[in-house]
């Protein structure tokens, strides 16, 4: 049988994502009120184990992953290169192999994408990518499963970015190419996205009215989008760079570029923010921005990525 890794969107495909969002809903509405820590009634992956490997902090993450597997009746265990051999020396592969005979799946979040893509190479379980320099495919299901709660069909909405061409944005980027909506990218130059996602996802958009597209005006990018996203411009393990900050002030989300977006936008963050920078308070915490939900969404959204890995959907 084919282990299922999901390294990235296009390793589930259109068809693979939408399954997983569309049980991401199912589960999340028949929850209704039980207590957070109670285990779905049908358990699907009860006596099940996951490896969570950090090299990189977390809060939802972390957090997600390990409520993701109480409420699907499984276990995780949490791991980072402080305390164990990651951190004094032995590889990727070699931990992968240990860890598969140990777990039933390893989530690993870390910096260089290769080391996603070794431990999946080595490991004899499903790995997920939970955050690599990369792409961060995780978040990007839970902002999916945010927006199509919001009553928005994917296909056809604009959706506009403001700021740094990050992992975040690059996994934006790919579910456009998957889905079939347009992506204004809002960012200085200097500070783009790498070309390879745009063009991929172009590739895939031929023969649409969608298109990803860099723009250097922030008013133009957000002109008509229907979701209207940010992420902290200083990245994690980054200096808090001057010259960076002055870049990206321009594209800060404010009340007034909020409001050349369509009248029923919602703002998404994937959290931490740095209020008064990437985004000011009055946005973040308005009407119209849907970041709480967006955070739970992580939850919702990695019980179903974990079903799709262990071939339980799509």
């Amino acid at each position: 049988m084919t282990i299922r890794h999901f390294l990235s969107l296009s390793d589930a495909g259109a068809d693979g994502v939408a399954a997983i969002l569309a049980d991401a809903l199912d589960r999340k509405r028949a929850r209704g009120t039980m207590p957070k820590g109670a285990p779905d009634p049908d358990a699907p992956l009860s006596g099940h184990v996951l490896a969570t490997v950090f090299e990189k902090s977390s809060t939802r993450t972390r957090v997600s992953f390990d409520m993701a597997m109480r409420q699907l009746g499984g276990s995780a265990l949490v791991l980072d290169s402080g305390t164990t051999q990651l951190g004094r020396g032995e590889t990727v592969a070699d931990t992968a192999r240990v860890l598969s005979g140990f777990c039933d799946a390893i989530m690993v979040r870390t910096d260089d994408h290769a080391k996603a893509e070794e431990m999946a190479a080595y490991a004899s379980v499903p790995v997920i990518n939970g955050l690599t320099d990369d792409s961060h495919p995780c978040q990007i299901v839970a902002d999916l499963l945010t927006v199509l709660e919001e009553g928005k069909a994917l296909p056809g909405l604009k959706w506009a970015w403001l700021g740094d061409g990050n992992n975040v944005l690059h996994s934006i980027v790919e579910a456009a190419g998957l889905f079939g909506f347009s992506v204004a990218v809002g960012c200085p130059e200097g500070y783009d996205p790498a070309a390879r996602w745009i063009d991929a996802a172009n590739a895939a958009l031929t023969g649409t009215n969608a298109r990803v597209a860099i723009e250097r005006d922030p008013v133009r990018a957000v002109e008509g989008a229907d979701v209207v996203v940010t992420d902290t411009w200083i990245s994690m393990g980054q200096a808090h760079a001057e010259a960076k900050l002055a870049a990206m002030m321009p594209y800060q989300v404010t009340e007034a570029l909020m409001a050349r977006a369509d009248r029923q936008a919602i703002f998404l963050h994937c959290l931490p923010a740095h209020r008064e920078e990437e985004v000011v308070t009055s946005v973040i915490d308005g009407a119209r921005s849907r970041i709480w939900r967006e955070a739970e969404n992580r939850l919702h959204a990695q019980k179903s990525i974990l079903r799709w890995c262990f071939g339980q959907i799509g």
